[in-house]
């Protein structure tokens, strides 16, 4: 009888899904389980259930798990949208509704914030610009207007949740952390006065760990009992975990994921100065912990992808007709003034412009965006060292075009679930099966046609943004 195989696996839980995928320890990718995520929209916003995250996520693993019946799964990494987070009381049961990341109903939070605590010292004691999108400005309007909330005991940050409820113990990872408005950037401590301020005690933090730190083992019965005995990890914000996915984990790296917004990480050296984090800050870059140790992370993002889309929708082409209308766009002159985008990303189409020159026009216009923006990384952090392009927009030959002239030589990664891949990674590294990131599989290949694009996950696209706006 064959021995079945032994596997590490990814769970990205993200805005839009969950993802799963299991690989070998010398990185062949052999199974995708995905399961939606369930948003409730009320008259306050979205928000969901800490039950309807944990079902959705393990919907995810399970469907991968059947793929490959006989084989098991030694290493389990989960990674996460950051920002919303679950509740519970001294039972470890919710006592209050998930709110989604991009929920605005603590607007007037985030104002008695900056009048109570200064809008350039949250900023440069946290790393975050001054949005409606932390966790400390949702907890409060939690506290003003969910009872239960007041009488918490722990907070759990998503992949935190999903992990626990396999089987680890209560942590909190570092790089999502860095996205509650709660820890001290510079010591990677709780911020005692922005917890006060949203009425946190520090004990909903609990005990702080780095991503890639074994918290458990799980345990599993049913349609998971592959999964049981497994090590834990949480592999921190998704963005991040993308990084390690592609293999762009060496300080100066850049990842540019290619989704419905064009998000660019950076690794940096921890310890930036607090006139650079000002000026990040300003210009909508996040600056925090990153999943890879003694690492920091630069995010941020433009509205790239969305122009695409309008513009190939004014267009009236679909994917399928990508690959002809990139072929058009390469042998077109250039012709700026066919195509005009405002600052909300609406687009609009000279009259009688000829397809071709309209998709150059768009596709140079977004990537000088990006350029700018990873010019704004390099002010502050030092040159950019290698490129890494990801994302379901590497299938336009144009756009690559495009990137290869403004950035210079880039590599694009083949892999299409890049944070389950860092996640499963992680796992890796969390029981033992590679000895340090020199170790692990490398995917990437040479500048060339991406694999077959998967529907961008929200998750990847959103969570910061340039020029003022946010996906």
């Amino acid at each position: 009888m064959a021995v079945g195989r032994e596997l590490l696996a990814g769970l990205d839980v993200g805005t839009t899904s969950s993802k799963a995928l299991l690989m070998t320890a010398d990185g062949q990718e052999v199974a995708v389980g995905r399961a939606p995520t369930r948003w409730t929209t009320t008259e306050l916003g979205a928000e969901t259930s800490a039950a309807a995250i944990r079902d959705g996520a393990r919907r995810a693993l399970a469907d991968a798990v059947a793929a490959v019946p006989g084989d098991r799964v030694v290493g389990l990494g989960v990674t996460s949208m950051a920002e919303s987070g679950v509740l519970v009381g001294a039972d470890d049961a919710p006592v209050a509704p998930v709110i989604a990341w991009h929920d605005h109903r603590d607007a007037e939070q985030l104002r008695d914030l900056v009048k109570q605590l200064g809008g350039e010292q949250f900023s440069i004691r946290t790393g975050l610009p001054l949005w409606t999108q932390w966790s400390l400005t949702k907890h409060r309007w939690l506290v003003d207007h969910v009872p239960g909330a007041r009488g918490a005991v722990r907070r759990y940050n998503i992949a935190e949740w999903v992990a626990r409820s396999l089987g680890a113990r209560p942590v909190t990872e570092l790089s999502l952390a860095s996205r509650t408005g709660w820890l001290d950037l510079a010591t990677a401590r709780p911020w005692a006065e922005s917890m006060a301020w949203s009425g946190a005690p520090e004990r909903l933090l609990g005990e702080l760990v780095r991503a890639g730190t074994a918290v458990g083992t799980a345990v599993c019965h049913g349609n998971l009992a592959a999964v049981n005995g497994a090590t834990l990890t949480i592999a921190g914000h998704d963005h991040q975990a993308a990084v390690v996915g592609v293999g762009s984990t060496g300080a100066g790296d850049e990842l540019d994921s290619c989704g419905t917004a064009e998000a660019f990480v950076r690794t940096v050296e921890a310890g930036l100065g607090p006139d650079a984090i000002a000026v990040l800050t300003r210009a909508g870059v996040t600056v925090g912990w990153h999943v890879i140790d003694n690492r920091w992370s630069l995010l941020g993002a433009t509205q790239g992808g969305l122009i695409l889309g309008r513009v190939l929708s004014h267009l009236g082409v679909d994917r399928a007709g990508l690959a002809t209308l990139d072929a058009a766009a390469l042998s077109a002159t250039d012709d700026p003034a066919s195509l005009q985008v405002a600052d909300d990303a609406d687009v609009v189409i000279a009259p009688g412009a000829d397809p071709g020159q309209v998709w150059r026009a768009a596709t140079v216009l977004v990537t000088a965006q990006a350029r700018r923006l990873s010019d704004t990384l390099d002010r502050a952090s030092g040159p950019r060292r290698e490129l890494v392009v990801a994302g379901g927009w590497t299938n336009s030959a144009m756009l690559m075009a495009a990137k290869a002239a403004a950035f210079g030589p880039l590599r694009t990664a083949v892999t299409n679930e890049a944070g389950a891949r860092g996640a499963a990674l992680l796992a890796g590294l969390a029981g033992g099966v590679y000895s340090s990131y020199a170790d692990l599989p490398n995917h990437a290949r040479p500048d060339g046609p991406a694999a077959t694009p998967q529907p961008a996950d929200a998750s990847h696209a959103s969570h910061a943004t340039v020029s003022g706006s946010r996906s």
